[in-house]
């Protein structure tokens, strides 16, 4: 693949949007912004991480707190019904974005890890006996993995686990074998945030339900970065962040079926979830309030319609396509070197990141000599302390890449990795 191939999308014009792309780093520099001799233009490839936050997303949410700051459905003043709109439209907004039926379907966490914890504790705490299992597979991120194997501790239920072939991709034979009249939550990741795989979720769910079990899908890495529809997944539950589609921190989505969500107990207790309250009992409010407890992250919804709507406006299709694009060019050029050795699938079978290792430079030396070229990667076990057990590596360094990215960054990325093998001999 030629790096002057055209892109699906503007990104020049684009990457106006992100004024943090046009940071020097390195050298000296003891404030942001600051110039100096050594710095270097960023180049920011550690999107699977955090993406970066378009100016549109942050003046959505400096207009919140300068216009009609107030908390939610506390008040029949007009700031308040102002606020309450606003929060409420983003729900509205993301289940049009993921393909829900409605608002009542959508409950706003703080990331993905909490939508877990509420599914694994206000269902699975209910649900699971000794005589159950879970099946998750050998790519899950802690979030997942961790947030099972402990209920599994509380509940007795076998926590099962698909194997990830040599390719990265999933054993779906094997995920035919675990998955039995036993099962009753199999939860799956949609993109590895380690592999790049994309996994079958569909089929994973057809699966699940011809023996009655519900599925779970974290789909933290792949609602960023390609059209996500949950109803055609049919997902009984799916989950993602907002910091990593454009979004603010310190938000995230859960979505559930509406016929689950009604018969789930609230997983927080407090303020807005409740209906009528007794010395003697509580009765719990309408979906998707009854699991949204206190004063929510009101501007950070605010800042996630924004996201959305900017995502929305380049096009998911085109996003997908441009993750794509870079994947395989920075997974061709990286298997120019014969001491690199690359986790997962091909370059056009992945998604937008690319986990390697290089020689016997251990990562975290790898990304501190790229760091030194202005080059931010991820470096460690990303999450996934058990896939590198598999994988026979203590961590590895991840690339990844979102709609601001070029191929001549990714060529300075490949370059800083050759000055490392030089360097380390």
């Amino acid at each position: 693949m030629e790096a002057q191939e055209s892109y699906p999308i503007d990104v020049a014009a684009i990457r106006e949007d992100f004024p943090i792309l046009d940071r020097l780093v390195g050298g000296d520099v003891e404030t942001p912004g600051q110039t100096d001799d050594d710095t270097e233009p960023l180049v920011y490839l550690d999107n699977a991480a955090t993406s970066q936050t378009p100016r549109q997303v942050v003046e959505a949410m400096s207009d919140y707190y300068y216009s009609y700051n107030a908390n939610v459905h506390r008040g029949i003043h007009q700031l308040s019904q102002e606020a309450s709109v606003a929060y409420e439209t983003a729900h509205d907004r993301v289940a049009e974005f993921i393909g829900a039926s409605g608002r009542e379907e959508i409950v706003f966490t703080k990331n993905t890890t909490e939508a877990m914890n509420l599914v694994a504790y206000a269902w699975g705490l209910n649900e699971l006996g000794p005589e159950d299992n879970v099946v998750l597979t050998e790519m899950e991120h802690h979030a997942s993995l961790v947030t099972w194997q402990q209920l599994g501790k509380k509940t007795g239920a076998d926590v099962r686990f698909v194997r990830v072939d040599d390719d990265g991709s999933l054993d779906m034979d094997h995920a035919a074998e675990l998955i039995d009249d036993d099962t009753a939550m199999v939860s799956v990741v949609h993109v590895s945030n380690t592999l790049g795989t994309i996994n079958p979720v569909a089929d994973l769910a057809d699966l699940a339900h011809d023996h009655d079990s519900l599925i779970f899908v974290d789909g933290a890495q792949a609602v960023p970065t390609r059209p996500v529809d949950v109803q055609a997944i049919d997902a009984d539950f799916y989950a993602f962040s907002g910091h990593k589609l454009c979004g603010p921190t310190g938000i995230g989505v859960l979505y559930g079926k509406e016929a689950i969500l009604e018969e789930m107990e609230p997983y927080l207790y407090g303020g807005d979830m409740i209906r009528k309250v007794t010395y003697d009992d509580s009765t719990w409010e309408d979906l998707p309030w009854k699991f949204e407890a206190g004063t929510p992250n009101i501007a950070e919804a605010v800042g996630l319609h924004a996201a959305i709507d900017y995502l929305d406006d380049i096009g998911m299709d085109r996003v997908e396509r441009h993750e794509s694009l870079l994947a395989e060019y920075a997974y061709d050029r990286l298997t120019e070197f014969d001491d690199v050795e690359i986790y997962g699938p091909p370059g056009d079978e992945r998604g937008g990141l690319v986990a390697f290792n290089v020689g016997s430079v251990h990562a975290h030396d790898l990304s501190s000599i790229l760091n030194d070229h202005a080059v931010a990667i991820r470096a460690g076990d990303h999450c996934t302390q058990p896939l590198h057990q598999k994988m026979g590596v203590p961590a590895s360094a991840r690339a990844s890449f979102y709609v601001y990215n070029t191929f001549e960054e990714i060529d300075a990325l490949v370059d800083a990795v050759d000055d490392a093998r030089q360097l380390f001999g």
